[in-house]
């Protein structure tokens, strides 16, 4: 058995209020997850990403497998273990790493070889290789291998690119359903085991969108991801992407937008009926001084914060903001002070993660889904 989606009330205009019953987690959605890239969040531990509230965080295939290695992991017991994360987690492909190392990398059918950006050395990505990766690796989920298509693209490239990521989800799913028992955490949890999420690729052309996800459907994965989004498209285009996929995928399986986006993007596509979103810039902003509020975006380094007691958003009751004013955190910045970078993410993360409470909150008071 891998994942259960069990849908609890919906919108007319789509929203989903659900259960996704993992083997570490039974994760409400739609659900907004943390990333951490090498194993963590960055600059902030794990119990607190767990106070904050967050019930699944990623993991990043292509820096694991680099480094400390997907072997010495499942040595260790699994990334769950390995990281003393007991909740939720998801493994992406390493396809998007990989396709931002565009000078480094060279694709064929077969897969990508492509060249480490910490050493130089060679390596080789399959989708049969990826596979192996991350059931080593040992997340609730895993990602198809796929090639993201980047901004912009002319029509035969995305063709192309569709027609490499097609080929790769065939194939990494067969590979995955011939190993997926193979998981360190199989036997402890009962026979429970990895799911495997397909990736909808296709640009920004809606038919080929259509195809991928029509495509991909035939295949019966156990949920559906929409990638190569946020690659420097306008919103407008990823809203028509968005739009025109959802209605193709299956009512009763997850449905995962990756590498979305600001605050209010997260609200719309979740009230769109996305169940799954994920992103770096709440801690990646966190680090630059960059806080989201209820007030709107802040640049706590901007001098008119110098002496501002205020909390850092005074609607908001997350640890930081109960106790720290925009002053402190000012200086913590001014002085280059690492604490600064962790109180910033904290308070951007719960800021995300309390979007979808209030989301969950709005959905679970629609209308029962109908199970007759």
């Amino acid at each position: 058995m891998s994942l259960v989606f069990e849908r609890i009330a919906e919108t007319p205009s789509g929203g989903r209020r659900g259960q996704l019953k993992l083997p570490h987690q039974t994760v409400e959605t739609p659900v907004f997850m943390p990333v951490g890239t090498a194993g963590s969040v960055k600059a902030v531990a794990q119990d607190v990403v767990e106070s904050l509230g967050a019930q699944i965080i990623l993991g990043n295939t292509y820096h694991l497998y680099l480094r400390p290695g997907h072997e010495p992991i499942r040595r260790m017991g699994g990334l769950h273990r390995f990281i003393s994360w007991p909740r939720g987690l998801l493994t992406d492909s390493g396809g998007f790493q990989v396709y931002s190392l565009t000078q480094l990398r060279k694709v064929t059918d077969e897969g990508v070889r492509f060249r480490s950006h910490l050493d130089g050395s060679s390596h080789v990505f399959t989708p049969e290789h990826s596979m192996d990766v991350q059931i080593a690796l040992g997340a609730d989920i895993a990602m198809a291998f796929d090639e993201c298509t980047e901004y912009p693209a002319e029509r035969e490239r995305a063709r192309e690119s569709l027609r490499l990521t097609m080929g790769w989800a065939k194939r990494s799913l067969e590979h995955f359903r011939a190993h997926q028992n193979e998981v360190a955490w199989h036997d402890a949890l009962e026979g429970k085991t990895q799911s495997l999420f397909g990736i909808v690729q296709g640009g920004t052309y809606t038919d080929l969108r259509r195809e991928s996800a029509e495509r991909l459907v035939e295949m019966n994965f156990d949920g559906y991801a929409i990638g190569g989004l946020s690659v420097g498209e306008p919103r407008h285009l990823t809203l028509e992407m968005i739009a025109e996929v959802l209605p193709l995928l299956p009512k009763d399986k997850p449905r995962y937008v990756m590498g979305v986006g600001y605050p209010d993007e997260i609200e719309q596509y979740a009230r769109m009926g996305v169940d799954m979103m994920d992103c770096v810039l709440p801690t990646r902003a966190a680090r630059h001084g960059l806080l989201f509020t209820s007030e709107g975006r802040m640049n706590i380094k901007n001098k008119k914060y110098a002496e501002d007691q205020n909390a850092p958003d005074p609607a908001c009751a997350c640890m930081v903001c109960r106790r720290y004013s925009r002053a402190y955190l000012r200086h913590l910045m001014q002085a280059g002070e690492p604490l600064a970078g962790t109180l910033n993410s904290i308070h951007n993360l719960a800021f995300y993660l309390g979007i979808m409470q209030r989301v969950r909150a709005d959905l679970a008071a629609e209308r029962p889904v109908e199970t007759a």
